[in-house]
């Protein structure tokens, strides 16, 4: 976002001034002083525009404006002002829950009542329904979305061009911050108002370049906004589809991606109704990943036909059951008291629990719970580095695979989080995790966790191999993570050369983040 300085007022203090020619500045009054302008949202430097939050002083409400800016004497900037406005009086009578309503059109003899005043710096302001929510950029700030998400996001707006290219009407699709993430999680066209020579084939390869976006983190049309970086293109100049540089990303969203971009009539995308239909298989994909199908009832049918009947009155059966219940009730009891004095006797003759504390033994304490002597406890040798460090889950996509490396890189200011889920484990998945790898087989003495996520529940597993089967590994600590460091002290734990710090449970919002995570060997 480009910041620009206000002119000297020369007059009248500065508050609620009219701006100069060619500056835009929060608090200052357009629209023949109708609208004063809060905050810049981004701009357009092909199409001279700027977006920005307004507050409309007739209706006092909150509304998006996207202002095009320029000098009245510049011929080409004012009729193309002008072509852009006629274009957005069109489309003020598009209605679709994904595009924001135009509520109207102000420049020069355009507007009942309204105009243009002399020196706002601007030819033209398209007024448009605010739409609350976030900027698209900041979603994908830390990094790109699951494949699964993005599809979610962009599926309505998708739905949106393709009624409007029905209706013969071009939204205009083709910067990033024009969109806006809602509050019920789906794209909205915020800031509408189509180039002047803005085509239906524009919108949608703003589509593609929206989802090349989401999936990436990189924009691949010209004139991008700062601070996101341009998608690499290969030797031909064509852009490098997505799962070549994220390789979880499924090829066939990849491929929709690269042929919306296309100017290749035979090979690429050009209604938005197609792609709809790849957004609509990979989300019905991704939605059957987190959640059990019910099970048909052609499953089950063997061909028996089952019947009831009242239950019967017999004194004589009644008694029978009664007599059958008591004894299964008593030899479950003694089946439990059996199995609860096997583990009393497991755990003694381990010398204790075989959990973690969070904090270190206090001195003194050489007994244990049944006063027999606690052997004594593992000693620390020294911090130890993984050789590398991978996400481990199981189903769906890798949660920040490329953020992995910064819980053991040494700098508690960076972090690994999980994804924000919609439930807690384990409705959708057992759980979430890192797997640390080690040259050579260690015993470990402790492992230290620095964490944000209070509440986050963690088990420090040994594990046969980097990918195994959650079955296959082996708890050899656990506790509950505290806002701030949390110490978890393994006691006589087997040599390993793969370690899993698991999370079962997830903090509050359905999200976690481990800032560090320390191993300490055992001498």
């Amino acid at each position: 976002m480009t910041t620009r300085r206000p002119e000297a007022p020369t007059g009248a203090g500065a508050a609620g001034q009219r701006p100069a020619a060619d500056t835009l500045v929060p608090g200052a009054l357009v629209g023949a002083g109708r609208y004063r302008l809060l905050a810049q949202f981004g701009a357009d430097q092909r199409a001279g525009a700027e977006f920005w939050r307004a507050r409309d002083g007739q209706l006092r409400r909150d509304v998006a404006l996207t202002a095009l800016v320029g000098h009245p004497s510049d011929g080409a900037a004012a009729e193309r002002a002008r072509r852009v406005l006629e274009r957005a009086a069109h489309a003020a009578r598009f209605e679709h829950p994904a595009v924001a309503r135009v509520l109207d059109v102000v420049g020069p003899g355009v507007g009942p009542g309204t105009g243009i005043g002399a020196g706002e710096g601007v030819l033209g302001l398209v007024v448009a329904d605010w739409s609350a929510g976030t900027d698209v950029i900041d979603v994908i700030a830390e990094h790109p979305l699951p494949p699964g998400t993005a599809a979610r996001l962009l599926e309505p707006l998708a739905a949106a061009v393709d009624q409007a290219h029905h209706a013969g009407l071009v939204l205009g699709l083709d910067h990033p911050q024009r969109v806006r993430v809602g509050p019920d999680g789906q794209l909205r066209l915020s800031f509408p108002g189509p180039m002047a020579h803005a085509g239906l084939r524009d919108d949608v390869r703003g589509l593609g370049a929206l989802l090349y976006l989401l999936l990436t983190g990189r924009w691949p049309l010209p004139g991008g906004p700062e601070g996101v970086p341009p998608a690499p293109r290969g030797p031909d100049g064509a852009v490098v589809a997505p799962h070549a540089l994220l390789p979880h990303i499924p090829i066939e969203l990849s491929i929709a991606a690269v042929r919306c971009l296309a100017d290749d009539p035979m090979g690429g995308i050009r209604t938005g109704a197609a792609l709809l239909q790849v957004l609509e298989r990979v989300r019905v994909a991704d939605d059957e990943t987190e959640r059990l199908a019910a099970a048909t009832e052609a499953e089950y049918d063997d061909g028996t036909v089952w019947t009831t009947r009242p239950p019967s009155n017999d004194r004589s059966q009644r008694r029978k059951l009664a007599v059958g219940v008591t004894v299964l009730a008593v030899a479950t009891v003694g089946v439990l008291a059996w199995l609860g004095m096997q583990l009393i006797s497991f755990f003694e003759d381990e010398g204790g629990t075989a959990g973690p504390t969070i904090t270190a033994p206090a001195p003194g304490n050489s007994t244990g719970a049944s006063g027999a002597p606690k052997p004594p406890p593992v000693v620390p040798a020294g911090p130890i580095r993984p050789a590398g460090v991978e996400v481990y889950n199981i189903g769906g996509t890798p949660d920040n695979p490329r953020r992995a490396t910064l819980a053991v890189d040494g700098d508690p200011a960076t972090a690994w989080k999980t994804d924000t889920y919609k439930q807690p484990f384990p409705a959708l998945k057992p759980g979430v995790g890192l797997m640390a790898s080690f040259a050579e087989p260690i015993s470990l003495a402790e492992v230290t966790i620095d964490s944000p996520s209070d509440g986050t529940v963690v088990e420090i597993r040994s594990a046969p191999s980097e990918n195994p089967d959650i079955g296959e590994t082996k708890v050899i600590g656990k506790a509950t993570l505290n806002d701030g460091q949390t110490k978890l002290q393994l006691d006589r734990a087997e040599p390993t050369q793969h370690v899993l710090v698991w999370i079962t449970t997830l903090a509050e919002g359905n999200r976690s983040e481990l800032s560090e995570v320390g191993f300490i060997r055992a001498k």
